[in-house]
């Protein structure tokens, strides 16, 4: 990328499990260089492949994540209710193929049980505090979340409170959330 293109960011997306329920929520601001192009995207979705329910959140370039989240479909379609055998199946693909290899993205995905974060280093993470957070403001919506784990809010409550935290500290985070659980 040249250093003149300011390149596409803003995204936060926070994934938290607590008391038997797992949600993701994310921001809705995307913006290149210091404007905002959007407050209102949608980058937290419900896929039902093979009739199980998974959440995905996604942090990166919007066209590499929908890549990735097709790419992951069809993982979850050939190995149903399996979804940390499709996560890995589809970071292997990420580290070998090279076109997948240029696709700046990263995932949280959920079937409600387990939480994984997916990159494009081949690494499929499962978060050691039940809390996991990327993208832009994705360390300070981290921060809030793990700090609140002990609280007794449940999973969303959670989630929203961290990520309005890190929309007050983030330039690159609004408060337009979008909010799935399972």
């Amino acid at each position: 990328m040249s250093e003149e293109f300011p390149g596409w960011h803003g995204t936060t997306i926070i994934g938290v499990r607590k008391g038997g329920q797992v949600v993701i929520a994310g921001d809705g601001q995307v913006s290149l260089g210091q404007t905002v192009i959007k407050g209102t995207a949608k980058k937290v979705r419900k896929l039902s492949p093979g009739g199980y329910d998974i959440i995905a959140g996604f942090a990166g370039s919007t066209a590499d994540a929908f890549t990735l989240l097709e790419r992951l479909e069809a993982k979850l379609e050939a190995t149903p209710g399996q979804l940390q055998r499709a996560a890995v199946e589809l970071a292997k693909d990420w580290r070998t193929d090279k076109y997948l290899q240029k696709l700046e993205a990263m995932l949280i995905v959920t079937d409600g049980t387990e939480l994984y974060v997916v990159t494009g280093a081949g690494d499929v993470l499962e978060p050691e505090h039940d809390v996991t957070a990327i993208g832009s403001g994705g360390n300070y919506a981290l921060a809030a979340g793990r700090a609140l784990m002990d609280s007794d809010l449940d999973a969303e409550a959670i989630a929203r409170k961290a990520m309005a935290i890190a929309a007050d500290i983030c330039v690159f985070t609004n408060g337009n959330l979008t909010v799935e659980a399972l």
